[in-house]
């Protein structure tokens, strides 16, 4: 999910969060998914910090993995967000649900083993102080782990949403996708971000996925309606939404054909301790 500065229009409210998680979840946020909850598993942690949990993907996997005296908060940003992700949880007492802003956490210092953060620290206005924030709240010890995504050339689908973008509004194309989901991905400034915030052990691996589709419209769905790129479509344009999903959708169809897409989805995985 997102930390947003207020008045920027990249807000996860209204119709977003249900076609968020409908159609954009599982096309790239599952096989992640898995992957994140094994590895802060693999932690054996007692007291678990989630931030920008999004829908609750990352939840849901992880919740069967923890022990049953272990603790997991979930927070986001967005209330609407959070509400979808709790609702589509089973009903567990080691859960906490809070509404909190990753940059200014409403926890005590020292207060979780790990703290972790799925494709949401690409949204922060301010990464190192909210890398500082996760640091603040670990218990010494502790271990920070975050994904961002790689960079739109090596990830097919979102490329192909923001090159059609740049045909439909070229006096004033909507940039989402490139500024901010697959903007932070340089592992060196990412590296030196973390370090600026207090981590001395810093490790960022690539690791890429397959993601898959039915057909063209479903990514066409997830990525111009489902996410905030909706707000700036009808910012341009009031009532062009469908009409800027049938051009996406006309352009996945001529790239990867009508029937089911798969395409290779890239991110970096990153941990910290220190």
């Amino acid at each position: 999910m997102a930390e947003l500065p207020i008045g920027s229009g990249l807000v996860f409210t209204g119709a977003i969060p249900e076609l968020y998680d409908l159609y954009m979840v599982p096309m790239l946020f599952e096989p992640y998914a898995e992957d994140m909850a094994a590895r802060v598993a693999a932690l054996a942690p007692k007291a678990v910090l989630e931030t920008a949990a999004g829908s609750g993907v990352v939840t849901r996997a992880l919740a069967p993995l923890l022990a049953a005296d272990a603790r997991l908060e979930v927070t986001d940003l967005s209330p609407a967000m959070l509400e979808r992700a709790k609702a589509r949880q089973p009903v567990d007492a080691r859960i906490g649900w809070t509404p909190a802003d990753a940059l200014s956490l409403p926890f005590a210092d020292a207060s979780f083993d790990v703290v972790f953060c799925q494709f949401g620290v690409m949204f922060f206005p301010d990464r190192v102080k909210g890398f500082a924030e996760a640091r603040r709240v670990l218990k010494p010890g502790g271990v920070f782990l975050f994904n961002a995504w790689e960079g739109l050339d090596a990830n097919a689908v979102p490329a192909t949403v923001h090159d059609t973008m740049a045909k439909l509004f070229p006096d004033n194309p909507a940039d989402f996708f490139a500024r901010i989901p697959h903007g932070y991905h340089d592992p060196a400034r990412i590296e030196a971000d973390v370090k600026a915030a207090g981590f001395t052990n810093v490790t960022v691996t690539r690791l890429t996925k397959p993601s898959t589709a039915p057909s063209p419209h479903e990514p066409a769905m997830a990525l111009v309606q489902g996410t905030p790129l909706r707000n700036q479509i009808l910012a341009r344009e009031p009532e062009g939404l469908g009409r800027v999903t049938a051009a996406v959708e006309a352009a996945l169809r001529e790239r990867f054909g009508d029937g089911p897409i798969t395409a290779t989805i890239s991110a970096l995985v990153v941990e910290a301790r220190g």
